[in-house]
């Protein structure tokens, strides 16, 4: 029987800041934010969603509801929805967006 990775179950906080690179800031996220309750990153373009959203609970001690990404030529961006009501506009304010 072979022995399972225990490195899988967490990310570090490195790896985690590696997956998400920024904050994705316009007026149209500022809208998301309020309205919402989502706010927008840019992450690595080989992230899935399951490791965005191990990221954000690593670094930002946050539970997430749902995950949508697209590519854009900016960029792979992440739409993040926060189970928190206030969860975006919280982060946003403690990471200096708003």
């Amino acid at each position: 029987m072979s022995k399972e990775a225990p490195a899988k179950d967490q990310l570090s906080i490195e790896d985690a800041r590696s997956v998400l690179i920024q904050p994705y800031i316009t007026e149209k996220t500022f809208n998301m934010i309020e309205k919402e309750n989502k706010l927008i990153f840019i992450v690595r373009e080989k992230s899935t969603k399951q490791l965005i959203r191990e990221a954000m609970s690593v670094l930002y001690d946050v539970e997430v509801i749902d995950i949508n990404t697209a590519r854009t030529i900016r960029g792979k961006k992440a739409a993040v929805r926060f189970r928190d009501p206030n969860g975006a506009r919280d982060l946003a304010t403690t990471l200096g967006l708003v």
